[in-house]
């Protein structure tokens, strides 16, 4: 392998007694969750630390994944949060200048389980036509005690994941601007060594919850002009408006929308009170303090390449091709009239986005910060800035 690790045979069984037999990386032992497949290219390291994926076993359609290795600067939160990862090849070399460590090293150092030559597109063919599942990947199990240890895992549908990731201290965003200035590549042609991008100053000061939150949503949110407080998910509406922002952030997250009553009942006391935006699971929760409701859905949306079409007026059908990560949806018969469909998945027809006719309140299920993914849609958050500056 080239790696230093020492690989193991290992299972991938599926609740359903589909197994797939390959090598271990990172660590070993058992674990389980839901098995979800991301059709990205790159971008492996932000989507193990993306907490969007708490709970999960994440199956990477490209087949060569590692070759750039692992650092710091990457992740999107300040520990992986995947359950497994699931791979075609690990690559023995991880050439990067940025590089400080490879994917089996990070892995271990973190305990989680890799699992290598595994037929994926095998693997996603089935998830796509039998829906998503619980699983078990493990070094020490064998195939029927496996495949029993995915059907007594939890199921996702149900499942609070949020507790497990919000931050527990209230935290102001980035006040040193480290982690947040833009950076440009050294360019051999011009002779440039890489800088770094002056921060604009803060223009609204925004209370942001945070679900899961990834840090490239707070980046991109700073770079915009914003400041940024962060408050755990149990956050009442009473102690979010006694910081009198203006205005508040739902951010994307885990699991189940439908198993978050408390965050929906605060949420609805906020509509109307302060301009509101949400992302992914903010967009979700949105729907519930709406009075909708929302649905699994059988294999998710996962992925940089999903098209969505902008329906509102004046923006003459423009497609965006953007970054998501999301197992549930809104269901479209359970929102009221008071709500508008703003944006649609050209794939499945699933809502993507909305916004309410009264108060200064809308979301888009996609993520507009990408990391990773394309950039088409990174404008919601100027969006955000100019639904504040009109409810002043």
């Amino acid at each position: 392998m080239g790696d230093s690790h020492t690989s193991k045979p290992a299972i991938l069984a599926l609740e359903d007694g589909r197994t797939f037999h390959g090598d271990s990386f990172g660590h070993t032992g058992t674990s389980t969750g839901e098995i979800c497949f991301n059709t990205s290219m790159t971008g492996y390291q932000e989507i193990i630390t993306d907490p969007s994926y708490r709970g999960q076993i994440v199956t990477m359609t490209y087949p060569l994944i590692g070759n750039y290795g692992v650092n710091p600067e990457d992740a999107e939160s300040s520990q992986p949060h995947v359950r497994g990862l699931v791979i075609g090849e690990l690559s023995p070399v991880a050439s990067n200048f940025r590089s400080r460590q490879t994917l089996a090293e990070y892995f271990a150092e973190h305990k989680i389980i890799g699992i290598e030559e595994i037929d994926t597109r095998a693997l996603t063919k089935h998830l796509r036509t039998a829906g998503s599942m619980r699983s078990c990947l493990t070094t020490e199990l064998s195939e029927e005690e496996a495949i029993q240890a995915a059907k007594d895992s939890t199921p996702m549908a149900g499942s609070d994941f949020v507790k497990e990731v919000s931050t527990e201290k209230t935290y102001q965003w980035g006040e040193d601007g480290e982690e947040t200035r833009l950076w440009d590549i050294p360019s051999v042609s011009a002779e440039r060594e890489g800088y770094y991008h002056e921060l604009p100053p803060v223009k609204y000061n925004i209370v942001a919850y945070d679900f899961g939150i990834k840090y490239n949503i707070l980046r991109s949110m700073r770079q915009e002009g914003f400041g940024i407080t962060v408050v755990n998910s149990r956050t009442t509406a009473e102690e979010i408006l006694a910081l009198k922002p203006d205005g508040v952030f739902l951010s994307n997250g885990p699991g189940d929308p439908a198993a978050l009553d408390y965050i929906h009942a605060e949420v609805k006391k906020l509509l109307g009170k302060t301009p509101m935006f949400g992302i992914c699971l903010g967009h979700q929760i949105l729907t519930h303090a709406f009075g909708g409701t929302t649905y699994k859905l059988k294999f998710g949306h996962r992925g940089g390449n999903q098209p969505v079409q902008d329906l509102r007026e004046g923006m003459n059908g423009k497609v965006s091709i953007t970054a998501q990560n999301h197992g549930f949806a809104t269901d479209p018969d359970s929102i009221s009239d008071d709500v508008e469909i703003t944006h649609i998945n050209l794939n499945d027809q699933t809502i993507e986005g909305f916004r309410h006719k009264k108060f200064p309140a809308f979301s888009v299920q996609y993520h507009p910060e990408a990391a990773p993914g394309p950039n088409d849609a990174k404008y919601f958050f100027e969006e955000f800035g100019a639904l504040i500056e009109a409810n002043k």
